[in-house]
């Protein structure tokens, strides 16, 4: 998303001619497009993400467990960590 980000705010620099990106080569303006392309085909292919959203998923189900134990009065367990 930075990435995006970064390539957005600088097409807009040299579209609207400010310094001193006005002066880049459109190839250096356009490069984090490129670079975000590359980042997310990574991402996928390498399970980055999944796992990620996985680690999301397994975080929300022991928040809404420890709520539950919470709310029965029993005492909460931190969620268990794997090691890489």
């Amino acid at each position: 998303m930075y990435l995006l980000g970064l390539g957005i705010v600088l097409l807009l620099l040299k579209y609207l001619e400010i310094e001193p990106v006005a002066q880049w080569a459109w190839w250096m303006v356009l490069s984090p497009f490129a670079a975000a392309i590359v980042w997310w085909a990574w991402a996928d292919w390498s399970g980055y993400t999944m796992r990620k959203s996985m680690e999301r998923q397994e975080l929300r189900k022991h928040d809404r467990i420890n709520r539950h134990r919470k709310a029965i009065g029993r005492p909460t367990t931190p969620p268990s960590r794997r090691r890489p």
